[in-house]
């Protein structure tokens, strides 16, 4: 069955960014346009961050998709690990600090930075 493949970047037991993959059914439709199910959102926000652009270890405020429209985007979390996403790509942001915890940056939380010569502009979109 033909799928999408959802990358997430979450919160794990631990307080901990993680990165893991979901396959999301594409079940609905036709052959020639396989559609998932309907989803819900809470709207969206466009941001464009300059050449040089890095932030500093912080947690998601509120789950959402992240689409990169230009540039590249790099996402380091706690362990060392980093992904860079390229115009086209995307991930699911649910690294949310865990309830009741204070932020320490040296716990919780990734960063993003641009990677490249080109401005980064990415779509947020809320779950």
């Amino acid at each position: 069955m033909p799928h999408f493949n959802k990358v997430i970047l979450f919160t794990d037991t631990d307080g901990r960014a993680r990165f893991k993959e979901e396959r999301v059914a594409l079940d609905l439709g036709t052959p020639q346009t396989m559609l998932s199910e309907v989803f819900a959102s809470g709207g969206y926000q466009l941001r464009t961050s300059p050449v040089g652009f890095r932030s500093t270890f912080h947690c998601t405020g509120s789950p959402q998709w992240v689409f990169i429209l230009a540039g590249h985007m790099e996402i380091g979390i706690q362990d060392g690990i980093s992904r860079i996403f390229q115009p086209g790509e995307h991930f699911y942001s649910a690294d949310v600090l865990p309830e009741g915890e204070t932020f320490d940056p040296k716990r919780h939380g990734h960063w993003s930075r641009q990677v490249g010569d080109e401005p980064l502009v990415t779509l947020f979109l809320r779950a």
